[in-house]
């Protein structure tokens, strides 16, 4: 028991002995006062000005209404509809109505569609089924809109949507683009 008093007042009396012994009082702190007036009275250096401000230079890419380089042309053939000629001009046509209220599928690209069914209604009409990037059952029949590109419906049958889209030419004007949406084989599944 003697023991464990003995080594208590040691372990306190060398603890306090090393908390103390960082502690030591100078007298004589001349050399450090003489030390901080003489940094203090040396000439300062001179501040390098900051660089010159070089302006940020905007680019504006204008390659966005171009045909995609990545997708492959179409070459189009001129079929039949409603036992008349289609008759499409592949040069220079009119701009397409920028008033008109586009419809929700014409916020998604053609790629992006697929057509997954068909209805017809007797001789009163025929609508295909169109599926969008978000899962989205949709109607389409003769004369609406779908895709970025102003695409109108030209026919719908049981295999496929036949459309025409309006896009930029690359020079201010604006070319018709003849484009199809197939029925995707249920087999596959």
């Amino acid at each position: 028991m003697m023991i464990k008093i003995l080594l208590s007042k040691f372990v306190v009396v060398s603890t306090l002995l090393g908390t103390f012994s960082g502690c030591v009082w100078v007298q004589n702190t001349g050399d450090l006062e003489r030390f901080v007036t003489e940094v203090q009275t040396r000439a300062s250096r001179p501040i390098k000005s900051l660089p010159a401000f070089v302006a940020y230079e905007a680019f504006v890419y204008e390659g966005a209404s171009l045909r995609n380089p990545f997708v492959k042309t179409i070459q189009y053939i001129p079929e039949t509809i409603d036992d008349q000629q289609s008759a499409v001009d592949l040069g220079n046509t009119p701009a397409p109505d920028g008033q008109r209220l586009k419809s929700y599928l014409e916020g998604f690209a053609i790629k992006d569609l697929s057509m997954v069914g068909h209805i017809s209604k007797g001789s009163g009409g025929a609508w295909a089924l169109i599926v969008d990037p978000n899962g989205e059952i949709h109607r389409v029949s003769t004369g609406d809109y779908i895709g970025m590109d102003y695409g109108k419906v030209v026919s719908v049958d049981a295999k496929k949507i036949k459309l025409l889209e309006v896009i930029s030419n690359g020079r201010g004007g604006w070319v018709v683009r003849p484009q199809r949406i197939e029925i995707e084989d249920s087999e596959d599944v």
